[in-house]
């Protein structure tokens, strides 16, 4: 009898812990203007149309923390009703904060379901950068949800980080991109001593001050923009116009890293015309069979 009670109490304890642990759930892919695309009559949107690959929702992270009853989302997309939804299946209750990444729509034009036409929010944090938080203060709509107390606007400083609890730390890093409204930044999240990179949009990796390669080797997990799968993707679009990393590019760049480095990479910020979208394609299949990890809405993953 000893024995089992023993045994109930180490097992109690030991699930406790691990839910109390900081966890992460992937609740969007794709990039702004989401999957199916608006007006799209292309074969990739048919497969939605044929039922063959579902719809996808843009690209955010969120990450909960069950021992202070905490949660936050990184970015806030237009399909942020739904992910608040998906939220709530975790932890139910409020937004702790919102991270936003920059001024494209698909990273903080969901801001507008916290005004008083639709949530009428109260004050929910929204953690931005300088030129960021100018354009907010200076635009409307968005004006109008800081004057109505819809959202309170949290001060980033590139480099520096804030604590969101004793064992979680956010660091936002400057990265190149088209900043026609704000600068660009990814986030280094860092979780019981575990680090984690996200870095939805970004221009080539050899655009960047810091050394892709290295972080890899650093980072427990790492989600990295693969918007375009290669250059052949959009005929006719200068692609130097919308320079990100092309996955064949990174993965040419990565490719001789440990196995284990590779495997901490997850793809993630699909263009509606990104092969990876689609589970089945030989593209999918390549990019899984180098040791790459391809992004997937309701993944979870635990620190």
């Amino acid at each position: 009898m000893f024995q089992l009670k023993f045994i109930l109490f180490f097992i109690n304890t030991f699930l406790f812990k691990i839910d109390e642990n900081p966890f992460l759930i992937i609740l969007g892919t794709t990039q702004d203007a989401g999957y199916p695309q608006i007006a799209c009559q292309k074969d990739c949107c048919k497969k939605f149309k044929n039922k063959k690959v579902p719809r996808q929702k843009v690209v955010s992270l969120a990450l909960f923390d069950p021992a202070t009853d905490q949660k936050w989302i990184f970015e806030a997309t237009p399909d942020l009703p739904e992910q608040l939804q998906e939220t709530d299946k975790y932890m139910e209750g409020n937004l702790s904060g919102i991270f936003l990444t920059h001024a494209h729509i698909g990273h903080y034009t969901g801001l507008m379901y916290l005004g008083r036409e639709a949530m009428n929010a109260r004050e929910v944090p929204v953690y931005a950068m300088p030129a960021m938080q100018n354009f907010l203060q200076n635009n409307g709509p968005w004006n109008q949800l800081i004057n109505l107390k819809n959202i309170s606007l949290q001060k980033l400083k590139a480099d520096s980080t804030i604590w969101l609890t004793k064992n979680i730390s956010v660091t936002p890093l400057l990265v190149p991109h088209r900043d026609e409204f704000s600068e660009t930044v990814g986030y280094s999240i860092s979780l019981n001593n575990k680090k984690l990179l996200f870095i939805p949009d970004i221009d080539k990796w050899q655009h960047w001050e810091k050394n892709i390669r290295q972080m890899v080797k650093n980072y427990n997990y790492l989600f990295l923009d693969a918007t375009f799968y290669n250059e052949k993707e959009l005929p006719g679009r200068n692609m130097a116009e919308i320079p990100h990393p092309l996955v064949t590019e990174s993965m040419e760049l990565f490719k001789d890293l440990s196995a284990a480095d590779r495997s901490k990479i997850s793809f993630i910020h699909f263009n509606h015309t990104n092969p990876l979208i689609d589970t089945a394609s030989k593209e999918y299949r390549e990019v899984k069979s180098n040791g790459f990890k391809v992004a997937a809405e309701n993944t979870k993953i635990l620190f």
